[in-house]
C-alpha cells in the first residue's frame, strides 16, 4: 500500500505526484493533511467527489490536531485486504490514451495489467532505463516511435511535455468538481511567487537571472 498524505492547502500542486503514484499498480490510500486550515480559509474539499475522481480512498486528518489518524489506519488496512490489484483510472485526451493503448497492446500484454499503464507511459516518454530493461526489438522500438511521432505532431510538443500537460488538465478537471475556494480571486503571497517563477516560459529566465546575481555578488566580494 502507498499512503499519499497531500497538502490540502496546495491540492493542485500535490495531485500531480498522485496521478504517477496511482499508476504504480499499488493500493494507495490518499490522506488530505492541513483540512483545519482548508475549514479556517473557508474552502470546501469534497472527499466523497475527490475519492471517486482519483479512484482510491480519501481520508481528512490534521497533523497539527491529531485529527483523522485512526481513521487513516483503518481505511488503509481495509484496503489491503480488499485490493488484489490496482488500476490507474485516470485518462488523458484521446490521441495520448490512443498512443498509450497502443503501446500496451504491442509490447506490455504480457506484463500484469496493474503494471502495463505504468510501463506504457514510460515508454511514451522514452524513459531510456525503462526501454533498456524491457530489452525491446528493434522493430518493436519503430513501432511505439511512430505512435509517439504522430501524438506530438498532432499535439505540437514533445512526449513529457504532453504527459505533463496531460497530468495538470486531468487535475483542473478534479479540482473543478471538488474544491471550492470562499474567495476564487483571492492568492497567496506563495500561490502569487509560484505563478510567476514556475511559470513555462518565464522559469529558466529568473533562474538565469537569479545565478547572475549570486555569480556577481560573489565575484564582487572576493
Amino acid at each position: 500500500l502507498i499512503l499519499n498524505i497531500i497538502d490540502g492547502t496546495n491540492l493542485e500542486r500535490n495531485l500531480y505526484l498522485t496521478t504517477q503514484l496511482s499508476e504504480i499498480g499499488i493500493p494507495i490510500v490518499v490522506a488530505i493533511n492541513m483540512m483545519d486550515v482548508v475549514a479556517k480559509n473557508g474552502d470546501k474539499i469534497n472527499i466523497q467527489q475527490l475519492s471517486k475522481a482519483i479512484g482510491c480512498e480519501v481520508v481528512e486528518i490534521s497533523a497539527l490536531k491529531d485529527t483523522g489518524i485512526e481513521e487513516v489506519i483503518e481505511t488503509s488496512i481495509k484496503t489491503i485486504k480488499n485490493s488484489n490489484s490496482f488500476v490507474a483510472k485516470h485518462n488523458f485526451s484521446g490521441s495520448v490514451e490512443h498512443s498509450i493503448a497502443h503501446i500496451e497492446e504491442a509490447v506490455l500484454h504480457s506484463l500484469p495489467e496493474n503494471q502495463q499503464r505504468w510501463y506504457a507511459i514510460k515508454l511514451f516518454e522514452r524513459d531510456g532505463k525503462i526501454i533498456e530493461k524491457l530489452k525491446l526489438t528493434k522493430e518493436t522500438l519503430f513501432h511505439i516511435e511512430n505512435d509517439i511521432k504522430n501524438c506530438e505532431e498532432e499535439l505540437d510538443d514533445d512526449s513529457e511535455s504532453i504527459i505533463t500537460n496531460e497530468r495538470y488538465n486531468y487535475i483542473d478537471s478534479i479540482i473543478k468538481k471538488c474544491y471550492t475556494k470562499k474567495n476564487k480571486s483571492k492568492f497567496s503571497v506563495s500561490d502569487k511567487i509560484d505563478r510567476i517563477v514556475t511559470n513555462r516560459w518565464l522559469a529558466l529566465p529568473i533562474f538565469a537571472l537569479v545565478m547572475f546575481v549570486v555569480y556577481f555578488i560573489s565575484v564582487s566580494k572576493s
